[in-house]
Protein backbone atom coordinates (compact mmCIF):
# COMPACT_ATOMS: atom_id res chain seq x y z
CA UNK A 1 0.00 0.00 0.00
CA UNK A 2 1.41 3.48 -1.28
CA UNK A 3 1.39 6.18 1.92
CA UNK A 4 0.72 9.97 1.19
CA UNK A 5 4.31 10.27 2.08
CA UNK A 6 5.48 7.35 -0.77
CA UNK A 7 3.72 9.32 -3.19
CA UNK A 8 5.09 12.96 -3.16
CA UNK A 9 8.39 11.31 -2.58
CA UNK A 10 7.86 9.72 -5.41
CA UNK A 11 5.71 12.20 -7.13
CA UNK A 12 8.78 14.68 -6.62
CA UNK A 13 11.89 12.20 -8.03
CA UNK A 14 9.60 12.28 -11.65
CA UNK A 15 9.63 16.31 -11.76
CA UNK A 16 13.28 16.38 -11.13
CA UNK A 17 13.69 13.92 -13.82
CA UNK A 18 11.38 15.97 -15.81
CA UNK A 19 13.45 19.26 -15.10
CA UNK A 20 16.86 17.31 -15.77
CA UNK A 21 15.48 15.98 -19.35
CA UNK A 22 14.81 19.35 -20.32
CA UNK A 23 17.69 20.81 -19.91
CA UNK A 24 19.92 18.06 -21.73
CA UNK A 25 17.31 18.81 -24.51
CA UNK A 26 17.64 22.38 -24.53
CA UNK A 27 21.67 21.70 -24.82
CA UNK A 28 21.48 19.12 -27.59
CA UNK A 29 22.22 16.33 -25.07
CA UNK A 30 18.83 14.34 -25.29
CA UNK A 31 19.41 10.47 -25.56
CA UNK A 32 17.48 10.56 -29.01
CA UNK A 33 18.63 13.52 -31.23
CA UNK A 34 18.01 14.37 -34.97
CA UNK A 35 21.16 14.25 -36.71
CA UNK A 36 22.14 17.13 -38.37
CA UNK A 37 24.36 16.58 -41.53
CA UNK A 38 24.35 17.57 -44.80
CA UNK A 39 23.09 14.14 -46.49
CA UNK A 40 20.08 15.03 -49.14
CA UNK A 41 17.00 15.42 -47.76
CA UNK A 42 13.59 14.51 -49.44
CA UNK A 43 11.87 18.01 -50.46
CA UNK A 44 8.41 18.61 -49.15
CA UNK A 45 7.16 18.87 -53.02
CA UNK A 46 8.85 18.26 -56.17
CA UNK A 47 11.34 21.09 -56.95
CA UNK A 48 12.27 23.00 -60.07
CA UNK A 49 16.14 24.56 -58.56
CA UNK A 50 18.61 22.51 -57.24
CA UNK A 51 20.90 24.84 -56.23
CA UNK A 52 20.84 28.71 -56.14
CA UNK A 53 23.51 31.42 -57.38
CA UNK A 54 22.97 34.82 -55.06
CA UNK A 55 24.78 37.26 -56.82
CA UNK A 56 24.33 39.93 -53.73
CA UNK A 57 24.79 43.70 -54.55
CA UNK A 58 25.25 44.83 -51.21
CA UNK A 59 24.52 49.07 -50.72
CA UNK A 60 21.82 48.97 -52.67
CA UNK A 61 21.71 49.48 -56.39
CA UNK A 62 19.60 52.58 -57.88
CA UNK A 63 16.22 51.26 -59.61
CA UNK A 64 15.53 54.25 -61.12
CA UNK A 65 18.96 54.64 -62.94
CA UNK A 66 19.02 50.86 -63.75
CA UNK A 67 15.78 48.64 -64.26
CA UNK A 68 12.80 51.08 -63.46
CA UNK A 69 12.47 54.16 -65.86
CA UNK A 70 10.73 56.80 -64.91
CA UNK A 71 9.88 59.64 -67.10
CA UNK A 72 7.93 61.62 -64.99
CA UNK A 73 11.58 62.47 -62.83
CA UNK A 74 12.83 64.91 -65.90
CA UNK A 75 9.29 66.17 -65.59
CA UNK A 76 9.46 66.92 -62.29
CA UNK A 77 13.03 67.55 -61.99
CA UNK A 78 13.89 69.91 -58.97
CA UNK A 79 10.85 69.98 -57.25
CA UNK A 80 10.69 69.28 -53.56
CA UNK A 81 10.11 65.90 -52.24
CA UNK A 82 6.55 65.02 -50.56
CA UNK A 83 5.83 64.81 -46.97
CA UNK A 84 6.08 61.20 -46.79
CA UNK A 85 9.48 60.54 -49.35
CA UNK A 86 10.96 63.08 -47.01
CA UNK A 87 10.21 61.34 -44.28
CA UNK A 88 12.69 59.02 -45.22
CA UNK A 89 15.45 61.03 -46.01
CA UNK A 90 18.01 61.40 -42.74
CA UNK A 91 18.65 64.32 -43.05
CA UNK A 92 16.87 66.78 -44.72
CA UNK A 93 18.47 69.97 -45.12
CA UNK A 94 20.96 68.24 -47.55
CA UNK A 95 18.11 67.07 -49.95
CA UNK A 96 17.48 68.14 -53.38
CA UNK A 97 14.74 67.64 -55.60
CA UNK A 98 13.46 64.58 -57.83
CA UNK A 99 16.59 63.57 -59.92
CA UNK A 100 15.88 61.87 -63.23
CA UNK A 101 18.24 59.54 -64.26
CA UNK A 102 20.94 60.59 -66.31
CA UNK A 103 21.11 57.49 -68.37
CA UNK A 104 19.02 56.73 -71.47
CA UNK A 105 16.84 53.21 -71.23
CA UNK A 106 15.89 50.83 -74.13
CA UNK A 107 14.18 47.99 -74.86
CA UNK A 108 15.76 44.57 -75.46
CA UNK A 109 15.05 41.28 -76.81
CA UNK A 110 11.66 40.08 -77.90
CA UNK A 111 10.26 40.46 -74.40
CA UNK A 112 11.16 44.22 -74.41
CA UNK A 113 12.57 44.31 -70.70
CA UNK A 114 13.25 48.22 -70.41
CA UNK A 115 16.99 48.41 -69.06
CA UNK A 116 19.19 50.87 -69.13
CA UNK A 117 22.67 51.98 -70.80
CA UNK A 118 24.63 50.71 -67.91
CA UNK A 119 23.74 47.34 -68.82
CA UNK A 120 24.48 46.25 -72.29
CA UNK A 121 25.31 42.65 -71.43
CA UNK A 122 22.67 42.18 -68.97
CA UNK A 123 20.34 43.80 -71.69
CA UNK A 124 21.24 40.98 -74.25
CA UNK A 125 19.93 38.28 -71.67
CA UNK A 126 16.95 40.48 -71.57
CA UNK A 127 14.73 37.22 -72.59
CA UNK A 128 16.30 34.99 -70.01
CA UNK A 129 15.55 37.21 -66.61
CA UNK A 130 12.52 37.77 -64.60
CA UNK A 131 13.03 41.38 -63.17
CA UNK A 132 11.12 42.02 -60.37
CA UNK A 133 10.80 46.01 -60.24
CA UNK A 134 8.09 46.10 -56.86
CA UNK A 135 10.51 44.82 -53.74
CA UNK A 136 10.51 46.72 -50.61
CA UNK A 137 11.64 46.54 -47.26
CA UNK A 138 11.07 48.15 -43.76
CA UNK A 139 14.37 49.78 -42.79
CA UNK A 140 16.88 52.20 -44.18
CA UNK A 141 19.92 51.19 -42.07
CA UNK A 142 22.09 48.93 -44.21
CA UNK A 143 22.74 46.82 -40.88
CA UNK A 144 19.46 45.99 -40.55
CA UNK A 145 18.06 45.86 -44.03
CA UNK A 146 20.74 43.18 -44.36
CA UNK A 147 19.50 41.27 -41.33
CA UNK A 148 16.14 41.38 -42.52
CA UNK A 149 17.44 40.20 -46.59
CA UNK A 150 19.48 37.44 -45.17
CA UNK A 151 17.75 35.92 -42.24
CA UNK A 152 14.38 37.42 -42.19
CA UNK A 153 14.52 39.84 -39.63
CA UNK A 154 15.96 43.39 -38.78
CA UNK A 155 18.06 41.19 -35.73
CA UNK A 156 21.06 39.91 -35.73
CA UNK A 157 21.99 36.12 -34.78
CA UNK A 158 19.66 34.49 -36.81
CA UNK A 159 20.11 31.87 -39.44
CA UNK A 160 20.90 33.05 -42.80
CA UNK A 161 18.16 31.99 -45.80
CA UNK A 162 21.70 29.62 -46.85
CA UNK A 163 21.62 27.79 -43.70
CA UNK A 164 17.76 27.25 -44.07
CA UNK A 165 18.19 25.87 -47.60
CA UNK A 166 20.90 23.64 -46.65
CA UNK A 167 19.02 22.51 -43.27
CA UNK A 168 16.06 21.69 -45.30
CA UNK A 169 17.69 19.83 -48.32
CA UNK A 170 21.57 18.87 -47.47
CA UNK A 171 23.82 18.40 -50.53
CA UNK A 172 24.08 16.36 -53.70
CA UNK A 173 27.61 16.26 -53.10
CA UNK A 174 29.47 15.26 -49.54
CA UNK A 175 32.83 16.23 -51.04
CA UNK A 176 32.10 20.22 -51.00
CA UNK A 177 30.74 22.33 -49.00
CA UNK A 178 26.58 22.11 -49.20
CA UNK A 179 26.65 26.20 -48.79
CA UNK A 180 29.84 28.66 -50.06
CA UNK A 181 30.34 32.34 -49.93
CA UNK A 182 32.80 33.73 -52.20
CA UNK A 183 33.17 37.46 -50.84
CA UNK A 184 35.54 40.26 -52.55
CA UNK A 185 39.06 40.46 -51.87
CA UNK A 186 39.24 43.95 -52.15
CA UNK A 187 36.68 44.02 -48.88
CA UNK A 188 33.75 41.83 -47.34
CA UNK A 189 30.16 43.21 -47.55
CA UNK A 190 28.65 45.04 -44.51
CA UNK A 191 27.84 42.81 -41.25
CA UNK A 192 30.54 40.73 -42.77
CA UNK A 193 29.95 36.72 -41.96
CA UNK A 194 26.99 37.25 -40.04
CA UNK A 195 25.18 37.58 -43.80
CA UNK A 196 26.05 33.60 -44.22
CA UNK A 197 25.82 32.54 -40.75
CA UNK A 198 23.83 29.55 -39.57
CA UNK A 199 22.77 31.08 -36.28
CA UNK A 200 20.88 29.08 -33.73
CA UNK A 201 20.62 26.21 -36.67
CA UNK A 202 23.28 24.02 -35.98
CA UNK A 203 27.04 25.08 -37.03
CA UNK A 204 27.20 22.09 -39.79
CA UNK A 205 25.07 24.79 -42.05
CA UNK A 206 26.82 28.11 -42.21
CA UNK A 207 28.25 29.29 -44.89
CA UNK A 208 31.88 28.42 -45.79
CA UNK A 209 33.98 31.45 -46.68
CA UNK A 210 36.33 30.61 -50.01
CA UNK A 211 38.56 32.89 -51.44
CA UNK A 212 39.30 33.42 -54.89
CA UNK A 213 43.21 34.68 -54.92
CA UNK A 214 45.65 32.51 -53.46
CA UNK A 215 44.61 28.98 -51.92
CA UNK A 216 40.86 28.94 -51.86
CA UNK A 217 40.37 27.55 -48.50
CA UNK A 218 43.40 28.36 -45.73
CA UNK A 219 45.47 25.70 -44.57
CA UNK A 220 43.33 22.90 -46.27
CA UNK A 221 46.56 21.48 -47.24
CA UNK A 222 49.70 20.42 -44.61
CA UNK A 223 52.83 22.32 -45.22
CA UNK A 224 55.06 19.43 -44.77
CA UNK A 225 52.48 16.28 -46.61
CA UNK A 226 53.04 13.01 -45.35
CA UNK A 227 52.91 9.99 -48.03
CA UNK A 228 49.90 9.06 -49.19
CA UNK A 229 49.51 5.51 -47.02
CA UNK A 230 50.36 7.24 -43.87
CA UNK A 231 47.86 10.09 -44.44
CA UNK A 232 45.03 7.19 -44.73
CA UNK A 233 46.18 5.39 -41.98
CA UNK A 234 46.03 9.08 -39.59
CA UNK A 235 42.40 9.77 -41.06
CA UNK A 236 40.98 6.36 -40.41
CA UNK A 237 42.73 6.49 -36.53
CA UNK A 238 41.03 10.03 -36.51
CA UNK A 239 37.48 8.50 -37.82
CA UNK A 240 37.77 5.66 -35.32
CA UNK A 241 38.64 8.24 -31.94
CA UNK A 242 36.16 10.80 -33.29
CA UNK A 243 33.60 8.31 -33.47
CA UNK A 244 34.51 7.00 -30.00
CA UNK A 245 34.37 10.36 -28.45
CA UNK A 246 31.10 11.58 -30.31
CA UNK A 247 29.38 8.32 -29.13
CA UNK A 248 30.14 9.04 -25.65
CA UNK A 249 28.82 12.33 -26.21
CA UNK A 250 25.37 11.48 -28.22
CA UNK A 251 23.23 14.36 -29.35
CA UNK A 252 25.89 17.50 -28.58
CA UNK A 253 25.04 19.09 -31.83
CA UNK A 254 27.81 21.30 -31.91
CA UNK A 255 30.42 18.16 -31.27
CA UNK A 256 29.03 16.74 -34.31
CA UNK A 257 29.20 19.56 -36.43
CA UNK A 258 33.26 19.96 -35.56
CA UNK A 259 33.73 16.56 -36.45
CA UNK A 260 31.67 16.84 -39.74
CA UNK A 261 33.73 19.95 -40.90
CA UNK A 262 37.01 18.40 -39.80
CA UNK A 263 36.28 15.64 -41.97
CA UNK A 264 34.73 17.85 -45.33
CA UNK A 265 38.17 20.07 -44.95
CA UNK A 266 40.05 16.14 -45.74
CA UNK A 267 37.20 15.30 -48.61
CA UNK A 268 37.98 19.39 -49.83
CA UNK A 269 41.37 18.51 -50.19
CA UNK A 270 41.03 16.95 -53.66
CA UNK A 271 37.83 18.16 -55.01
CA UNK A 272 38.07 21.84 -53.83
CA UNK A 273 40.88 21.98 -55.64
CA UNK A 274 39.52 20.61 -58.79
CA UNK A 275 36.06 22.63 -58.51
CA UNK A 276 37.62 25.84 -58.68
CA UNK A 277 40.26 25.78 -60.84
CA UNK A 278 39.27 27.83 -63.56
CA UNK A 279 42.64 26.71 -65.59
CA UNK A 280 40.92 24.80 -66.99
CA UNK A 281 38.13 26.89 -68.69
CA UNK A 282 37.94 27.38 -72.33
CA UNK A 283 39.79 31.37 -73.60
CA UNK A 284 36.32 31.44 -75.09
CA UNK A 285 34.61 31.28 -71.20
CA UNK A 286 37.51 33.13 -69.98
CA UNK A 287 36.75 35.74 -72.12
CA UNK A 288 32.61 35.69 -71.86
CA UNK A 289 33.35 36.45 -68.06
CA UNK A 290 35.34 39.25 -68.86
CA UNK A 291 38.24 37.46 -67.08
CA UNK A 292 40.91 39.70 -69.28
CA UNK A 293 39.48 42.94 -68.46
CA UNK A 294 41.06 44.20 -65.31
CA UNK A 295 37.49 45.74 -64.23
CA UNK A 296 35.67 42.31 -64.13
CA UNK A 297 38.32 40.01 -64.06
CA UNK A 298 37.33 39.69 -60.35
CA UNK A 299 33.61 39.43 -60.39
CA UNK A 300 33.69 37.06 -63.32
CA UNK A 301 36.19 34.59 -61.56
CA UNK A 302 33.55 34.18 -58.98
CA UNK A 303 30.72 33.84 -61.21
CA UNK A 304 32.75 31.13 -63.01
CA UNK A 305 33.62 29.67 -59.92
CA UNK A 306 30.22 29.96 -59.03
CA UNK A 307 28.86 28.39 -62.13
CA UNK A 308 31.40 25.12 -61.31
CA UNK A 309 30.63 24.56 -58.13
CA UNK A 310 26.61 24.19 -58.89
CA UNK A 311 27.88 21.69 -61.94
CA UNK A 312 29.28 19.34 -59.23
CA UNK A 313 26.27 19.64 -56.43
CA UNK A 314 26.75 22.27 -54.38
CA UNK A 315 23.93 23.61 -53.53
CA UNK A 316 24.20 27.54 -52.56
CA UNK A 317 26.54 29.51 -53.45
CA UNK A 318 26.92 33.63 -52.81
CA UNK A 319 28.94 35.94 -54.84
CA UNK A 320 29.56 39.21 -53.14
CA UNK A 321 30.94 42.78 -53.78
CA UNK A 322 33.66 44.44 -52.37
CA UNK A 323 32.07 46.33 -49.43
CA UNK A 324 28.84 48.46 -50.67
CA UNK A 325 30.01 49.56 -53.95
CA UNK A 326 26.21 50.23 -54.94
CA UNK A 327 26.15 53.47 -51.76
CA UNK A 328 25.74 55.95 -53.85
CA UNK A 329 25.28 59.18 -51.63
CA UNK A 330 28.08 61.06 -53.78
CA UNK A 331 28.90 61.53 -57.06
CA UNK A 332 26.07 58.22 -58.37
CA UNK A 333 27.59 58.70 -61.87
CA UNK A 334 30.80 57.58 -60.92
CA UNK A 335 29.65 55.14 -58.42
CA UNK A 336 26.86 53.45 -60.79
CA UNK A 337 29.58 53.52 -63.92
CA UNK A 338 31.89 51.96 -61.79
CA UNK A 339 29.65 49.35 -60.23
CA UNK A 340 27.84 48.57 -63.65
CA UNK A 341 31.20 48.47 -65.44
CA UNK A 342 32.47 45.40 -62.75
CA UNK A 343 29.66 43.34 -62.54
CA UNK A 344 27.14 43.77 -65.41
CA UNK A 345 29.27 41.43 -68.00
CA UNK A 346 30.12 38.45 -65.75
CA UNK A 347 26.39 38.11 -64.49
CA UNK A 348 24.86 38.36 -68.01
CA UNK A 349 27.33 35.47 -68.56
CA UNK A 350 26.59 33.65 -66.12
CA UNK A 351 23.14 33.25 -67.27
CA UNK A 352 24.28 32.85 -70.76
CA UNK A 353 26.68 29.64 -69.63
CA UNK A 354 24.36 28.36 -67.46
CA UNK A 355 21.60 28.22 -70.41
CA UNK A 356 24.37 26.64 -73.36
CA UNK A 357 25.25 23.85 -70.21
CA UNK A 358 21.68 22.77 -69.76
CA UNK A 359 21.87 23.84 -66.08
CA UNK A 360 19.31 27.45 -65.91
CA UNK A 361 16.51 25.59 -65.57
CA UNK A 362 17.93 23.71 -62.52
CA UNK A 363 19.97 26.89 -61.20
CA UNK A 364 18.34 29.89 -59.75
CA UNK A 365 19.98 32.93 -60.38
CA UNK A 366 19.86 36.27 -58.26
CA UNK A 367 20.80 39.41 -58.55
CA UNK A 368 20.04 42.62 -55.77
CA UNK A 369 20.98 44.75 -52.72
CA UNK A 370 19.15 44.98 -49.36
CA UNK A 371 17.28 48.14 -51.02
CA UNK A 372 17.24 50.84 -54.16
CA UNK A 373 17.58 54.72 -53.56
CA UNK A 374 15.48 57.29 -53.51
CA UNK A 375 14.46 58.93 -56.79
CA UNK A 376 15.91 62.39 -55.11
CA UNK A 377 19.48 64.23 -55.23
CA UNK A 378 21.30 63.85 -52.01
CA UNK A 379 23.84 66.57 -51.29
CA UNK A 380 22.45 68.70 -54.61
CA UNK A 381 24.79 69.76 -56.95
CA UNK A 382 26.90 68.34 -60.03
CA UNK A 383 28.01 64.99 -57.87
CA UNK A 384 24.40 64.41 -56.51
CA UNK A 385 23.77 60.99 -55.05
CA UNK A 386 20.96 59.29 -53.90
CA UNK A 387 20.07 58.28 -50.24
CA UNK A 388 18.77 54.63 -48.72
CA UNK A 389 15.56 53.89 -50.78
CA UNK A 390 13.44 50.80 -48.70
CA UNK A 391 9.82 51.52 -49.94
CA UNK A 392 10.57 50.49 -53.25
CA UNK A 393 13.15 49.09 -55.54
CA UNK A 394 14.29 45.76 -58.06
CA UNK A 395 15.91 42.69 -58.33
CA UNK A 396 16.00 40.20 -61.16
CA UNK A 397 16.04 36.49 -61.16
CA UNK A 398 16.71 34.04 -63.99
CA UNK A 399 16.17 29.84 -64.50
CA UNK A 400 14.90 27.73 -61.29
CA UNK A 401 11.72 28.05 -63.00
CA UNK A 402 11.01 31.54 -63.03
CA UNK A 403 9.10 32.96 -65.92
CA UNK A 404 11.80 34.49 -68.40
CA UNK A 405 11.69 37.74 -70.35
CA UNK A 406 8.86 39.27 -67.74
CA UNK A 407 8.66 42.13 -65.62
CA UNK A 408 6.94 42.03 -62.48
CA UNK A 409 5.34 44.65 -59.90
CA UNK A 410 5.83 48.57 -60.15
CA UNK A 411 6.22 51.58 -58.41
CA UNK A 412 4.75 55.00 -58.38
CA UNK A 413 5.55 57.12 -60.78
CA UNK A 414 8.53 58.74 -60.00
CA UNK A 415 9.73 55.18 -58.69
CA UNK A 416 9.70 55.88 -54.86
CA UNK A 417 7.35 53.09 -53.15
CA UNK A 418 6.49 49.69 -54.60
CA UNK A 419 2.47 50.19 -55.43
CA UNK A 420 1.29 47.22 -58.08
CA UNK A 421 2.18 43.84 -57.31
CA UNK A 422 4.22 44.28 -53.90
CA UNK A 423 6.68 41.78 -53.00
CA UNK A 424 8.38 42.05 -49.37
CA UNK A 425 11.74 39.99 -48.49
CA UNK A 426 9.47 37.40 -47.08
CA UNK A 427 7.49 36.39 -50.02
CA UNK A 428 10.82 36.49 -51.85
CA UNK A 429 12.19 34.04 -49.08
CA UNK A 430 8.70 31.96 -49.38
CA UNK A 431 9.23 31.84 -53.30
CA UNK A 432 13.00 30.72 -52.91
CA UNK A 433 12.03 27.98 -51.09
CA UNK A 434 8.98 27.20 -53.00
CA UNK A 435 11.07 26.45 -55.95
CA UNK A 436 13.84 24.79 -54.42
CA UNK A 437 10.72 21.93 -52.92
CA UNK A 438 10.00 23.33 -49.48
CA UNK A 439 7.22 24.97 -48.16
CA UNK A 440 8.29 27.63 -45.73
CA UNK A 441 5.59 27.04 -43.39
CA UNK A 442 7.01 23.26 -42.87
CA UNK A 443 10.68 24.21 -43.43
CA UNK A 444 10.84 24.68 -39.15
CA UNK A 445 13.33 24.41 -36.30
CA UNK A 446 12.51 23.96 -32.44
CA UNK A 447 13.77 25.92 -30.58
CA UNK A 448 13.11 27.04 -27.03
CA UNK A 449 9.88 25.71 -27.23
CA UNK A 450 9.00 27.18 -30.51
CA UNK A 451 8.74 26.55 -34.18
CA UNK A 452 11.29 28.90 -35.59
CA UNK A 453 10.94 29.78 -39.39
CA UNK A 454 12.44 32.11 -41.73
CA UNK A 455 9.35 34.08 -42.65
CA UNK A 456 8.80 33.56 -38.85
CA UNK A 457 4.92 34.79 -38.06
CA UNK A 458 5.15 37.33 -41.39
CA UNK A 459 2.73 36.66 -43.98
CA UNK A 460 4.35 35.25 -46.85
CA UNK A 461 2.93 34.44 -50.29
CA UNK A 462 4.68 32.59 -53.16
CA UNK A 463 4.70 34.45 -56.25
CA UNK A 464 2.69 31.98 -58.66
CA UNK A 465 1.71 34.38 -60.88
CA UNK A 466 6.07 34.73 -61.66
CA UNK A 467 6.83 30.88 -61.60
CA UNK A 468 6.51 28.64 -65.06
Amino acid sequence: MTTRRDFFSRMQDGLLGTALASLFARDGLAAEQRVYDLTPKKAHHAPRAKAVIQLFQNGGPSQVDLFDHKPALAKYAGQPPSRDLAAEVRAVRQTGGLMPSHYKFSRHGKSGTELSELLPYLGKAADDICVIRSMFTTHLAHEAALFLMHGGRILPGRPSLGAWIVYGLGSENQNLPAYVVLDDPKGPPVNFTQNWQSGWLPAVYQGTRVRSEGSPVLNLNAKNPDPAGITDLSRTLLHKLDSAHRDRHAGNVDLEARIANYELAARMQMAATDALDISKESDTTKEAYGLTDERTASFGKRCLMARRLVERGVRLVQVYIEGQIWDNHNDIRKGLEYSCAKTDRPSAALVRDLKDRGLLDSTLVIWGGEFGRLPIAQDPGPTAGRDHGPSGFSIWMAGGGFKPGITYGATDEIGYRAAENRVSVHDFHATVLHQLGMNHRDLVFRREGRDERITDEFPARVLREILV
